[in-house]
């Protein structure tokens, strides 16, 4: 991994960990719990393929990220699904 790759996904790191605490702290949770939730957990899932294919360096291997991608998606549709369980019944 080059200087630049490691400064570009650090700095993409930090943008989005400033997202979603600023999604947190804001009051778009009382008026839409539902659409708050949805999007930190789609900042949550944009960081961690970050880290996967960055620092772990999975981008130099796709058929692994690609079995990594479908494991990520998986676990985040089951976190979305528990979410939004409570909402639905």
């Amino acid at each position: 991994m080059t200087r630049r790759a490691l400064y570009t996904a650090w700095a993409a790191l930090i943008a989005l960990s400033l997202g979603s605490t600023a999604l947190s702290l804001s009051a778009v949770w009382a008026v839409g719990p539902i659409v708050a939730g949805v999007a930190v957990l789609l900042l949550a899932w944009w960081k961690a393929r970050i880290i996967l294919s960055q620092y772990l360096e999975l981008a130099t291997a796709p058929e692994w990220q690609r079995g990594f991608d479908v494991a990520l998606a998986a676990l985040c549709l089951l976190l979305l699904g528990l979410y939004l369980m409570p909402q639905v019944l």
